[in-house]
């Protein structure tokens, strides 16, 4: 009785996976698929590597998305690291800057941050 219970599991094939459509993946996970297409890429790369500003680079980028099929959009590609350091290599922006040691991301708009804004406090010294 067994050896037939095993056989049919046998005989029967498994179910396949359903593909994934990747626009319904997070942005972060999407953005890791473009960064991983990226690598060996070497026409992109050479495009990427001739603009001559960040807005360029998104540009680049967002058809690279297209054909990927990514669905990502200018302002999730402008948002979210590691492109987000990219566009600001590129533009000669830093990413922290100097004094606050506050990430840029953190200063422009209060991005990473969850709850209501808390006032920040700064020692100034004792004299």
């Amino acid at each position: 009785m067994q050896e037939q219970e095993q056989s049919q599991a046998q005989s029967q094939p498994l179910p396949q996976p359903q593909p994934v459509d990747p626009r319904s993946l997070p942005v972060t996970r999407r953005i890791d698929l473009l960064v991983r297409a990226l690598n060996g890429a070497v026409r992109t790369n050479e495009a990427l590597a001739r603009c001559c500003n960040g807005e360029e680079m998104l540009d680049v980028l967002l058809d690279a998305s297209a054909r990927l099929g990514l669905g990502l959009s200018r302002e999730q590609l402008r948002d979210t690291p590691p492109i987000r350091d990219w566009v600001w290599w590129k533009n000669k922006q830093a990413v922290l800057t100097i004094g606050d040691n506050t990430p840029r991301y953190q200063q422009d708009g209060g991005q990473g941050r969850s709850g209501p804004q808390e006032s920040r406090r700064r020692f100034l010294g004792l004299f």
